[in-house]
């Protein structure tokens, strides 16, 4: 039996497009006889076509927000019909045969409209200057953000992706760039409500749906089970299915993101209700103490990034343009992407994704800094509507896990001296608590982002966005000194790209004025995030950034880029030890929205950065970690979060960066699923050793401490490093050697050192990329680096940031 898909069709097209002066056209009739129509895909939008057409450059990004942009096309059919916009950015009208049929003014709300269709008709939307709305008088909000312009768009329902100088190009988004479909009467299930539960181990699955033509009972299946939906009304069906024992969707890092196809059947036909997942998520401990986030009863620690879209400039909701990226994220061992208050909501391909590779997902209202009108009811009216529509369209997501209230709007009045009863977001926290328990009451909701201490931005409480390490120019113990909570903003470098990606973009010297042009700043600030880059690079390496940068550019670049992976895994390391009061850091940014030194860990292309790798040994599921615990030495972590038990064997070695031997113990080490170990050097050595180098009774024995992490057979799961003196990085023989070899899942390069070797990095001639990068071997040691989507026999160098020459393999 042929199984039917309850979704729209989608309105073909073909599309054509023009931009005018704004109110050039008052209504479709006016277009006839204008020539330069484009091409436009739908879903699109005008910069993407423009840009498809040759007439739009990324250098020099066209402004649209002061026009007004037609879309164009034929609709051919009889009887009625259901056209549904999913997205129109951002003041649109919509027009059939030259009579207006809708007009919506934010680009967040999908619509439905109801049309007689007798043949071929012209359907034509037109997108009003944004520009010119924005500049009417508007009521002024009490405080006024640094981080966007004009202040008007407080009133918009809009994202602020190219509003806000310093980092966000500016791209105006404008256009159609969410689906357009179409839906005949009849036929087909609508209005379906789904939602996945879990009671006491059973699934709990509640359905219901519109199915009018329904001669016969209508019967729900899944995981093998049946039920029949009972009438609740004339053509409305709805009903319960227990599912006893059923598989539990995780994170990727915690088990398998289990998903179960739902489908109905009726009058001899089936149609595909999609899949839902089952699993619980809970808070641990009150709010105002930090969130933490249990996934069906297992403490989960929350790591990842804050998401951007894939392409500024078509805004795509495909699957192969999230694909690739998530991808990613899950190589690197995320369990958590937000969708901050000042992007987008994303596509339903995003969030399909993430269910299916077991990313979770933190979904903030597009709401950021602004004093919002919510006291004006067509303002609050839309954001309810619009919070609601969004929980209807992800009602049975699994990996929807926290609905916030946008960002820093707290943090920004709160730091401009405003007292609490002007920060504190009530109004949208009560619409967010009341939509969630009516819609998706299995999800945790934050007031903001940052919120819940005494001030909104307090690390110890609630969720902070943590910049201690990192703009503020903090050392490394600020990470445990600030007893952060759950940092759902961290760690914002000025990230190098690797060097192929900067030949690409023509970014190869940082003397260039065009660099700077790159490198993101907080807007009004006197200072950018390639100085606090460069502040770590002076602390670890002991040398002036502003004098490397002009005598030698390419070594300034390779320590910048080393640097932000040692300050990465080190801030980690602190924060997923056991005894740990942090549950959870997400770093800022997952993706460079122009090319050049950005916040993101992957690049403009979707490339990984030193970050990024950092990233992926930081977040290992099964980790070995080393903490400096002063006079009580150092403190080995291990941590296992798979479903499954872990028989290894840690060694520990302390030796100098030679590779002579001051100190060694071995142990053979077994971690129940889900749980962790720690163990001090002097508890693995059984005798005193001065493994911190803190009661300074002569000259130090070691250079260098290496924690390994092996099964059983040899395989390394994870290792770690601790330098009691800091990072020896002056160029020096190492022997350092590479060889391409036959690994076990296809080509690799051996990579090895005779002495101990700081931040080894690998460039290929050509396409592909290494699974690990800037990482450091131990005297003596070496790694099997596995090469993906290289050429059959690949090409390229293997250098050290204190090795004193280049390995060509």
């Amino acid at each position: 039996m042929a199984v039917l898909r309850t979704v729209d069709r989608p309105l073909d097209g073909p599309w054509e497009m023009i931009v005018t002066a704004p109110g050039a056209c008052t209504n479709p009739g006016a277009l006839d006889g204008l020539a330069g129509f484009i091409p436009a895909p739908v879903p699109g939008t005008a910069a993407g076509a423009l840009r498809a057409a040759g007439l739009w450059s990324d250098a020099a990004p066209t402004p649209l927000h002061g026009s007004d942009v037609w879309y164009r096309t034929r609709i051919e059919g009889r009887g009625r019909e259901t056209l549904r916009f999913e997205g129109l950015a951002t003041l649109c009208e919509v027009w059939l045969d030259g009579e207006l049929r809708l007009t919506s003014r934010s680009m967040f709300l999908a619509h439905e409209v109801s049309l007689d269709l007798d043949g071929s008709h012209t359907l034509a939307l037109a997108f009003r200057s944004l520009a010119q709305d924005l500049a009417r008088p508007h009521k002024r909000g009490r405080w006024r953000p640094q981080l966007a312009t004009p202040g008007s768009l407080r009133h918009a329902r809009t994202t602020l992706l190219g509003f806000m100088p310093g980092w966000c190009p500016s791209i105006d988004a404008v256009g159609p760039y969410r689906p357009i479909t179409r839906r005949g009467e009849g036929g087909r299930p609508t209005e379906i409500d789904l939602g996945a539960s879990v009671a006491d181990g059973t699934g709990i699955l509640a359905v219901g749906l519109t199915l009018p033509d329904a001669a016969g009972p209508v019967t729900l299946h899944c995981d093998g089970r049946t039920t029949v939906l009972p009438a609740t009304a004339p053509g409305r069906f709805e009903g319960r299915l227990a599912l006893p024992g059923i598989a539990l969707w995780w994170p990727h890092t915690h088990g398998e993101p289990r998903r179960h196809a739902v489908t109905v059947e009726a009058d001899g036909r089936t149609f595909d209700l999609g899949r839902v997942g089952f699993r619980t998520i809970t808070q641990r401990r009150p709010f105002a103490e930090g969130l933490s986030l249990a996934v069906n009863g297992v403490p989960v620690f929350c790591r990842g990034a804050c998401w951007t879209p894939p392409d500024l400039v078509g805004l795509p909701g495909e699957r192969a343009a999230y694909e690739p990226l998530l991808r990613l994220a899950v190589e690197a061992g995320m369990t958590m992407l937000r969708v901050g208050g000042t992007m987008l909501y994303e596509s339903q391909a995003f969030h399909d994704l993430c269910d299916e590779l077991g990313l979770l997902v933190w979904q903030d209202l597009m709401l950021a800094n602004f004093d919002y009108p919510v006291d004006d009811p067509a303002f609050r009216s839309a954001l309810e509507t619009e919070i609601a529509q969004l929980l209807d369209r992800l009602q049975a997501s699994p990996s929807l896990c926290v609905l916030g209230g946008g960002s820093e709007i707290e943090q920004q009045a709160a730091m401009l001296g405003f007292p609490e009863a002007v920060w504190r977001t009530t109004a949208v926290e009560a619409m967010l608590r009341e939509a969630a328990a009516l819609r998706r009451p299995d999800l945790v909701v934050v007031p903001n982002s940052p919120a819940g201490g005494d001030l909104p931005f307090s690390p110890d409480a609630g969720v902070t966005h943590y910049y201690g390490v990192g703009a503020y120019l903090r050392p490394f113990e600020d990470a445990r000194r600030a007893e952060v909570r759950f940092a759902s903003e961290c760690l914002a470098f000025a990230n190098v790209p690797e060097p192929a990606s900067l030949a690409d973009a023509g970014l190869t010297d940082p003397r260039d004025p065009a660099w700077g042009l790159g490198i993101p700043r907080d807007r009004g600030a006197d200072w950018d995030f390639e100085g606090v880059r460069d502040h770590y690079v002076g602390a670890l390496y002991g040398v002036d950034p502003a004098r490397l940068r002009d005598d030698d550019p390419e070594r300034y670049l390779t320590l910048g880029r080393a640097a932000v992976a040692e300050v990465t895994e080190a801030t980690f390391a602190e924060w997923r030890r056991a005894g740990s009061v942090t549950a959870g850091g997400l770093v800022w940014l997952w993706r460079d929205l122009a090319p050049g030194a950005g916040w993101g860990v992957v690049d403009v292309a979707g490339r990984p950065k030193s970050a990024w790798y950092a990233l992926k040994r930081a977040f290992r599921p099964v980790q070995a970690l080393l903490t400096d615990e002063g006079l009580n030495g150092l403190h080995a972590h291990l941590l296992n979060e798979t479903a499954e038990p872990l028989d290894a064997t840690l060694a520990l070695t302390f030796t100098t960066g030679a590779g002579k031997v001051a100190a060694r113990a071995e142990r053979a080490v077994s971690l129940a699923p889900r749980s962790s170990l720690t163990l001090s050097s002097a508890a693995l050595l059984g005798r005193f050793f001065d493994a911190t180098s803190a009661y300074r009774f002569g000259p130090a024995a070691h250079d260098l401490a290496h924690l390994r992490l092996s099964r059983t057979g040899g395989t390394v799961l994870a290792d770690a490093f601790h330098f009691p003196a800091g990072r020896a990085a002056a160029p020096r023989e190492i022997g350092l050697s590479a060889e391409l070899v036959d690994g076990e899942a296809g080509l690799a390069l051996r990579v090895a050192a005779e002495r101990h070797a700081l931040s080894v990095h690998l460039a290929l001639d050509g396409a592909g990329r290494p699974a690990d990068n800037w990482f450091h071997l131990a005297p003596g040691s070496e790694r099997l680096i596995a090469l993906h989507e290289t050429a059959d026999r690949p090409s390229g160098t293997v250098r050290a940031v204190n090795g004193s020459g280049t390995v060509r393999f």
